[in-house]
């Protein structure tokens, strides 16, 4: 099975969920070949140089080679290149397994955030998510909350 991992990768944070997040996909489905943009130094490697053009390149050959795309949507918003993967992947017809983890998803039972957001909209604590992108993955698969989750998803995928 082919994979793309697709998040930020330009902070620590990312940088390290992109590490963690591999290493797990890795050790769960040894067969998986997982294509993780920060670790292609042909285009990533920040000492040196790709144009746009290259960096599109390398990414949509590998997103057309991909069986199974995997997104983290965290972030104050979707990243922008996260977004367009997510976008270029789903005219593929193939299944996302998506990862948002934000811990404001909780509580969303509660009466008094519901009643607060009712009475006074800038009382909201929820997250938002761009339905547009949230609906590309829909269409073909699934957000999952925790790495286990997409792990489990990405694995059930393979056989």
């Amino acid at each position: 099975m082919k994979a793309y991992l697709a998040n930020g990768l330009f902070s620590i944070g990312d940088r390290y969920v992109n590490d963690l997040l591999a290493r797990e996909l890795r050790a769960a489905i040894p067969q998986i070949d997982l294509y993780v943009p920060q670790e292609n130094d042909a285009i990533n490697d920040k000492n040196a140089y790709a144009d746009s053009l290259a960096i599109a390149q390398a990414d949509l050959n590998s997103l057309k080679e991909s069986d199974v795309l995997i997104a983290v949507i965290d972030g104050v918003e979707i990243d922008s290149g996260v977004a367009a993967e997510i976008g270029a992947f789903a005219m593929l017809n193939r299944p996302i397994v998506a990862l948002l983890s934000d811990v404001r998803q909780q509580g969303r039972t509660n009466a008094k955030k519901i009643e607060a957001l009712i009475a006074d909209g800038t009382e909201n604590q929820f997250i938002y998510r761009n339905l547009f992108v949230v609906g590309l993955i829909k269409q073909n698969g699934v957000i999952a909350t925790t790495i286990e989750d997409v792990v489990a998803l990405v694995k059930e995928l393979g056989k």
